[in-house]
């Protein structure tokens, strides 16, 4: 009779191990959220190595202002999603996990894109129509068409909205109230183009409830 021998002692995993699976876990749960932040990284080192002249007349090129949106449409839209004025990272990192990454487990990778998508450009559009309306009637000076305006709060405002669906009632109620009365109140109380563009990108994300109705959760892989 074959002696039988204890199974080796497993090796009891540590807690930062543990961690470190389950944040690799939801980061591969929203792939797109994490490579579009990862890109929002590496153009923030960027800019904090050049001067700030050098600084501002790059992001200006890169502006999704009346003057490069009439020379250079489609470059812009895009790469004005790819840079952060103030050179602050951190904080999108807080807000793309808190809102972009539930929302691309949710929706799947190519809705959440679409939602995304969807308010970063016709929000730009919509707002930039209404200071070219204020220019040309005297209510903006003329240089606001050659203003600096790059990051990715449009596309953040959407997805926070889209969100609300999902969820639960009644505390989605008070999410969309919280929601509107966050970028309602600045628009409320002294609009700049800036804040019809947020408000247009809330619209633009609630309109987006059909994309939602189709169910397409990502969960994280459990770790190992």
């Amino acid at each position: 009779m074959t002696p039988s021998h204890p199974a080796p002692p497993t090796r009891p995993r540590t807690v930062p191990a543990a961690w470190l699976r389950s944040a690799g876990s939801w980061i591969r749960s929203a792939p797109g959220t994490y490579i579009w932040l990862t890109a929002l990284f590496v153009t923030t080192v960027i800019v904090h190595q050049m001067s700030p002249d050098f600084e501002e007349d790059f992001l200006r090129q890169r502006s999704t202002n009346i003057h490069e949106l009439s020379q250079n449409p489609v470059r812009v839209l895009i790469s004005s999603a790819f840079w952060i004025d103030g050179g602050a990272w951190l904080p999108y990192a807080v807000l793309y996990t808190v809102f972009h990454a539930p929302a691309e487990r949710r929706l799947g990778t190519l809705r959440w894109l679409t939602v995304a998508a969807a308010a970063h450009v016709l929000a730009t559009l919509v707002s930039e129509g209404v200071l070219a309306w204020a220019i040309r009637h005297g209510h903006a000076p003329s240089s606001a068409a050659n203003t600096l305006d790059v990051g990715v709060s449009y596309a953040l405002a959407g997805v926070v909205a889209v969100l609300t669906y999902y969820v639960p009632r009644p505390w989605r109620y008070v999410y969309l109230f919280a929601v509107l009365l966050i970028y309602g109140l600045p628009l409320a109380t002294g609009a700049t183009f800036t804040d019809i563009g947020h408000f247009t990108s809330v619209l633009i994300g609630l309109a987006c409830y059909p994309l939602t109705r189709t169910r397409h959760e990502t969960k994280p892989a459990p770790a190992q």
